[in-house]
This record gives C-alpha cells, structure tokens and sequence, in this order.
C-alpha cells in the first residue's frame, strides 16, 4: 500500500497507526525485504548473520564434544592399582 500510496500520512490515517512507523516498515522492507517481517519473537537477520550465528553453534557443539572427550581420555588412562 506505502508503494501505491503518494500521500502516507493519509494512509497512516486510513490504518489508525503513525506514520514514521510506516516510514520504519519502508526502511526494514528495503534492508531485510522478505525477512523483514519473520514475527513469532524470530530475528530480523541478514544472510551473513545468519551464516555467523549456524557456524557459532557449530562451535558450540564441538567444543562441548572435545571437552568430553578430553574426560574420557582421562578416565580410560587411568590404571587400576
């Protein structure tokens, strides 16, 4: 509608909200366009980001796998005496 719309402030009107937040929308739209708007408490992020944060859980994951793994080299060295 903002795209079809010369006068926003009208349509800012006609929809009961003010017209910077039709601005905002404008504004996310061109920087994230479909993932603008991903609601149910999802992050707006771009590609990279969302690279990022896969290859920090990643590291996560592995991290915890070498620390277990570090313990159980320790258990299976010990010798019985």
């Amino acid at each position: 509608l903002s795209k079809d719309r010369k006068n926003l402030s009208e349509l800012a009107r006609e929809l009961g909200i003010k017209v910077t937040l039709l601005y905002k929308w404008r504004k996310e739209f061109e920087a994230f366009e479909s993932g603008s708007f991903p609601g149910n408490g999802n992050l707006k992020l771009t590609p990279e980001q969302a690279h990022i944060g896969d290859l920090e859980r990643k590291l996560k994951d592995i991290e915890l796998e070498h620390s277990i793994l570090k313990k159980a080299i320790g258990i299976f060295s010990k010798t019985d005496r």
